[in-house]
């Protein structure tokens, strides 16, 4: 591709909208690269071979999707699940399954971003936007950020507390660590970052495999739940708890980061070379998502299998699902190893949110400082609002902060979904990979729909009685 973006019309309006208005004129054209690219210290430091068999290009480009992955599993994900699942049985499986889909879409947007502009949806918006309009969109990722990170700091903490007994507050300062461990392995090469990734990926899913396999579910009620039915709209209880789900799954942060670190691969920048980057990606990430999509559905069915069907339609803390599981399935290690997937869990979740804290921060404020000092202000601005929550409220309604958090996320969602759907589907600033008119149907739907249901839920929340 030649320096600006090839087969660029210049006449052609972008398909965005009115959101256009607040967009910076000279930004009307991109050009492919940026002054200081997204993570500069890992930025292009994967090769991928230019011949031999398409797997070994393949397997050049595996890992991006598994790190946006454990953003689709994490401890959020575990609060929603386990109390959609204890209380509406498998009704809500469908909601993952949605909210699965969605993912997938919005994550092959997102790669491709990166791949044609060289940017980061960060960067997208700061060069894209007007300073104010930049910096609404910056306050909202980085509340999307604390949000994840309450959820996952506080999940990890919980889990370091079932399995040793360590105080949650403790706890919460431990999982500081994870800054020193993405320096150690990032010197070391973002594979091993990947690598550590899939390895807690799946201990994650062996776990629940055995979990699924210890508590029967009624297989026939669960294909019944992947069907929606309109109870989840009407029942402001099931409605808050399935955008739960939907914040938990579709993360705004994820869509940064994987703009971000599918530029780590050192692919060519010719219309072959490109097109084949996108399908890379997008195959990397199908993948991961699918397996994500796998941990979710059986946090949740085990939740309907073995609290639902005993009559624990209450439960909602983690501990208290701990507390019950070697009880009521009978088996001695179903509670020690929920414990370890649960840590396994936090301490993926917040490896991925440190890094995704750094490209927000760079992107949007443009930042040029050491990388340490940048990891330790992006994680110190999750971490602080976790430290007190566990301090404040100990270990009571924790798990109802991490449900209030993901709810939070899922109306942070619609300001990061806009902007990518507008840029991808803008021929000046994508060229020949702009999206097609179904994608940017599909696209503009979801964002519609997405900010809909939120609205929805804040009207049910202020006016309970109002049909």
């Amino acid at each position: 591709m030649e320096e600006k973006t090839a087969d660029i019309d210049q006449g052609e309006e972008s398909d965005a909208g009115t959101i256009a208005d607040f967009s910076r004129s000279k930004a009307a054209v991109w050009r492919t690269e940026v002054d200081s690219p997204s993570l500069p210290e890992v930025f292009r430091s994967i090769p991928v071979p230019r011949g031999g068999p398409g797997w070994r290009r393949l397997l050049a480009f595996v890992g991006p999707g598994y790190m946006v992955a454990v953003g689709y599993m994490d401890p959020g994900n575990w609060a929603t699940d386990i109390a959609g699942g204890a209380a509406y049985n498998y009704l809500l499986l469908s909601v993952v399954v949605i909210s699965s889909l969605m993912a997938v879409f919005l994550q092959a947007l997102s790669a491709k971003l990166g791949i044609v502009t060289g940017r980061d949806l960060a960067q997208a918006c700061r060069d894209a936007y007007v300073p104010p309009v930049s910096f609404m969109l910056w306050l909202s990722a980085e509340v999307a950020i604390v949000a994840c990170d309450i959820a996952e700091v506080i999940g990890a903490a919980i889990a370091l507390n079932l399995l040793f007994g360590l105080p949650l507050a403790i706890g919460v300062l431990l999982t500081s660590a994870d800054v020193l461990l993405v320096l150690a392995l990032q010197a070391r090469g973002f594979r091993w970052i990947e690598s550590l990734v899939i390895t807690l990926i799946a201990t994650m899913m062996v776990i629940f495999s055995l979990e699924i396999f210890y508590s029967k579910p009624d297989w026939h009620s669960v294909w019944g739940g992947l069907v929606p039915t309109p109870m989840i709209v009407k029942d402001p209880g099931m409605l808050f708890i399935a955008l739960g789900i939907l914040g938990a799954t579709v993360m705004p942060h994820n869509l940064y980061l994987h703009s971000s670190i599918v530029q780590t691969r050192k692919f060519g920048k010719s219309r072959a070379e490109l097109k084949e980057a996108i399908k890379l990606a997008y195959t990397d990430s199908t993948i991961a998502l699918t397996l994500a999509f796998f941990v979710n559905a059986a946090i949740l069915i085990v939740a309907a299998a073995v609290f639902y069907k005993s009559g624990h339609h209450e439960v909602q803390e983690i501990k208290d699902a701990y507390k019950l599981l070697t009880p009521l399935l009978g088996v001695s290690v179903a509670a020690p190893l929920f414990a370890v997937a649960l840590l396994a869990s936090g301490q993926n979740s917040t490896l991925t949110g440190t890094l995704a804290g750094q490209i927000v921060l760079e992107g949007f404020l443009h930042v040029k400082i050491q990388p340490w000092l940048r990891r330790m202000i992006s994680r110190l601005i999750a971490l602080v609002p976790a430290f007190f929550a566990v301090w404040i409220s100990g270990s009571k309604g924790l798990t109802s902060l991490m449900l209030f958090s993901q709810v939070v996320l899922s109306a942070q969602l619609s300001f990061a979904v806009v902007p990518l759907i507008q840029f991808t589907s803008d021929r000046r600033k994508m060229g020949e990979f702009t999206n097609g008119w179904a994608t940017r149907l599909i696209g503009w739907s979801l964002a519609v729909i997405i900010a809909g249901l939120n609205v929805y839920l804040i009207f049910k929340a202020l006016f309970p009685d109002k049909p």
